[in-house]
């Protein structure tokens, strides 16, 4: 067997080293987790999407009693940029988070399902979407590409129907 590595890069810093653009579009994901759905965990996500045409698009996490029949807030919001905006490319994504009964001292990542359907529309639009993670102590991390948080995204051309 042949070892191999895998190398990535973010940045990390806090809330106020992002420019005034990036700090609008957390704030609007902020602003978001007002919408969140999330009377069984606790656990509010809120997204904001800037698409190519200067429009944001926000989605919140909506929880239902039947589990999984919940959608997070990154898929929330991507979803809904499609639909209205199809063929619009999708800049960039901000990501925060809070929970209602316990602290969230760490930036917390898009789940897996999440880190698929965006790397997806990355790699159907063929434009890396620039990821940032916020953390209700105002830490943030940055990701320029979504592959950065899924290394080995599932993929295949083979599987598109032409």
């Amino acid at each position: 067997m042949k070892q191999k590595e895998i190398n990535f890069k973010f940045s990390k810093g806090i809330f106020s080293d992002l420019d005034q653009h990036d700090q609008d579009l957390v704030n609007n994901a902020k602003s978001s987790l007002n919408d969140a759905y999330a009377p069984y965990s606790g656990f509010q996500v809120g997204a904001s999407i800037l698409l190519e045409n200067g429009k944001i698009i926000s989605g919140s996490n909506q929880e239902n009693v039947a589990y999984p029949s919940g959608l997070c807030a990154e898929r929330v919001a991507i979803f809904y940029a499609s639909s209205n905006y199809p063929n619009t490319k999708i800049i960039k994504m901000a990501i925060s988070v809070k929970a209602v009964d316990f602290n969230i001292n760490d930036v917390i990542s898009p789940c897996g399902a999440c880190r698929q359907v965006i790397a997806e529309y990355e790699e159907n639009q063929n434009y890396p979407i620039q990821i940032i993670l916020h953390s209700p102590n105002n830490d943030v991390m940055i990701f320029d590409r979504v592959q950065d948080l899924l290394p080995f995204l599932f993929k295949s051309p083979n599987l598109k129907k032409h």
